[in-house]
């Protein structure tokens, strides 16, 4: 678990977009660092009513890519497929304002233009620069800026179980919610008994805006 605070005194050492938008979306979305690192920018349907159709909310496909150049992989294999560029299927996660607001501010200051490889976090400098950015950099960054705030060497699964243990409260501890929240497997009795969260449900929608701080 992350101490609490930790999220905005990494924000305040930072020293790049890129990295304010890692500790944004690994706090917010629940996200293994393979998952945020293995996405693709065609994976970001980071608008309303996007051309998927799954999902009216922002939100973000994780999809299970072995190929992936910087050998970032998701450990979920949903099936998924790209159609005329439109990914549809993967797992399928909410993504909060904070989390729209630091990919944008990273695509318009550091992305670098022309990077045919299409995938979201790349290596900002030295002779790499402009390279999909390999899960082990994440996490090197990760354990510095912990350093530098005095909160020690910082994991990325650090925010995901912080991430659990937030949605669990927002909602009154419902395992459903939680779990479809930060896209853990579970039992397959729950599967096939209980089936899945609605993204819309009224109570998702609720625990998942009180953890981002919406209901404010």
């Amino acid at each position: 678990m992350l101490p609490d605070g930790a999220r905005d005194e990494l924000l305040a050492v930072v020293s790049s977009a890129r990295d304010r938008l890692v500790v944004t979306w690994l706090a917010d979305g629940g996200l293994r660092i393979g998952e945020l690192c293995g996405l693709h920018l065609a994976d970001l349907h980071l608008r309303e009513n996007a051309a998927c159709g799954e999902c009216r909310s922002p939100h973000l496909h994780v999809c299970h890519r072995p190929g992936n150049p910087n050998r970032a992989e998701a450990k979920t294999k949903h099936p998924w497929r790209a159609d005329g560029g439109t990914v549809t299927g993967g797992l399928v996660k909410r993504v909060s304002p904070a989390m729209v607001h630091a990919y944008f501010e990273y695509l318009t200051s550091e992305y670098p233009r022309g990077a045919g490889h299409g995938m979201l976090l790349v290596q900002l400098h030295g002779p790499a620069a402009g390279r999909p950015w390999a899960p082990v950099g994440a996490r090197r960054m990760l354990a510095r800026a912990g350093k530098r705030a005095g909160l020690g060497i910082v994991r990325p699964h650090a925010f995901r179980h912080s991430f659990a243990s937030a949605v669990l409260g927002a909602s009154g501890g419902n395992l459903l919610i939680a779990r479809d929240a930060g896209g853990w497997a579970s039992a397959a009795m729950v599967d096939e008994v209980y089936g899945h969260v609605d993204v819309h449900d009224p109570a998702f929608d609720a625990a998942l805006r009180k953890v981002w701080g919406e209901d404010r």
